[in-house]
């Protein structure tokens, strides 16, 4: 339908590109046109795929429809992201071609287990819903020995994920009580979240080689054989295995990478307060892009910086639009929840962009931080899709 507004095109249906797309519909003149495009039908709550792995979540509960947001204003466009041309910021999805006059990137990081020969085929992908229900399955049928759980690359989003996912493993079977087992993480990266600095990457560890979790860190992944079930790293060394959960290698979407929007890092460069790209009219927030913070490291791909990238954006572009100052910026704070198993959490927050280290405060695992994520996950359902 044609209007006299202007359109903004927000690529991806995660974290970011909700909030981006729902704030954007509540803030723009009712003239302006907000679209939102995703390959798939529904949102996907990805924290929750930790609970979903070991049985305390189906697949129903942690998605939500997007037509929702259809039902607040916001237009949604489902299929494949094939081009992207962001100087005339026209982007094309299956045979459908998009014009906007402002392009928001929100498709997070693409998953790549095919970069690690025979891994796939050899386990169960932690980020993804098929892998994760998979893994649930397998391990309802699991009758001891070797669980196995690799990161294949030293960065990936939501650090503190696998750690999670292990500790949350070795607290269902031990709750079990009917199997032998051991548990080994082999982590590519030098130690756990080690963005977050030095003390909170040894209270993370601290926690998981306190349930009595073999952590083997710098095991970068070589290949996997699913037949004998071996997994091989790259110093030669190899570990035998019963189950095996992974995360992938990451790398941005196809369709990103083609539009020359990436930089050395494979990621997209954007200003660190603004997340606006070197193209006029573009931003990209969340998994997609590459912020180097002033320890030399890069931000974290998480989804809490992704929501609050989006919220600047969002008001920035309105306010833009509307003839006001943007005066909103990212000022790298964030937070997360570390599920620790038996109905317990820690909490880690603090402040990426602080010089010349992040300042990181990681509080101890108790049942008031778990309650809190039960309870977040409720909010962020009703926040962004109650009727």
């Amino acid at each position: 339908m044609a209007t006299n507004g202007r359109t903004v095109l927000v690529l991806g249906g995660g974290v970011g590109g909700v909030v981006a797309a729902s704030r954007l519909r509540k803030q723009l003149s009712a003239d302006d046109r907000v679209v939102l495009v995703d390959r798939e039908p529904n949102h996907l709550f990805q924290s929750s795929l930790l609970w979903l792995l070991v049985g305390q979540r189906r697949a129903e509960q942690i998605q939500r429809p997007l037509g929702r947001l259809v039902e607040k204003g916001v237009e949604l466009v489902t299929g494949e992201i094939t081009a992207v041309d962001a100087e005339n910021r026209r982007v094309t999805v299956d045979d459908l071609e998009l014009q906007g006059d402002a392009i928001i990137i929100a498709l997070g990081a693409d998953l790549a287990p095919d970069a690690i020969p025979g891994l796939a085929e050899a386990g169960h992908n932690l980020y993804g819903l098929e892998g994760a229900s998979g893994f649930r399955d397998a391990l309802s049928r699991f009758d001891g020995g070797r669980v196995a759980v690799v990161t294949a690359a030293p960065a990936y989003k939501c650090p503190a994920a696998p750690y999670e996912a292990a500790m949350l493993v070795n607290d269902q079977l031990r709750r079990r009580g009917d199997v032998d087992f051991q548990i080994d993480f082999f982590a590519a990266e030098p130690a756990p979240m080690a963005t977050a600095g030095p003390e909170v990457a040894a209270a993370v560890r601290e926690m998981v080689e306190g349930l009595q979790i073999g952590y083997h860190p710098g095991h970068q992944i070589e290949s996997a054989n699913a037949a004998s079930r071996t997994l091989t790293f790259a110093s030669g060394a190899t570990a035998a295995y019963d189950l095996l959960l992974y995360v992938p290698p990451h790398r941005a979407p196809a369709a990103i990478r083609e539009a020359r929007l990436t930089n050395a890092s494979g990621w997209v460069s954007v200003d660190p307060r603004t997340l606006r790209t070197e193209v006029e009219g573009v931003f990209a927030v969340g998994d997609v892009t590459s912020i180097p913070i002033p320890s030399g490291k890069s931000l974290p791909k998480s989804g809490v910086f992704a929501h609050a990238q989006a919220e600047v954006v969002a008001h920035n572009l309105a306010a833009e639009w509307a003839g006001r100052r943007p005066d909103r910026e990212f000022d790298g704070t964030g937070a997360c929840f570390i599920e620790t198993g038996s109905g317990r959490a820690g909490y880690g927050a603090g402040d990426f962009y602080a010089e010349p280290a992040p300042n990181m405060k990681l509080r101890s695992p108790s049942r008031l931080w778990h309650l809190g994520k039960v309870l977040f996950e409720k909010y962020w359902f009703w926040k962004w899709f109650r009727r």
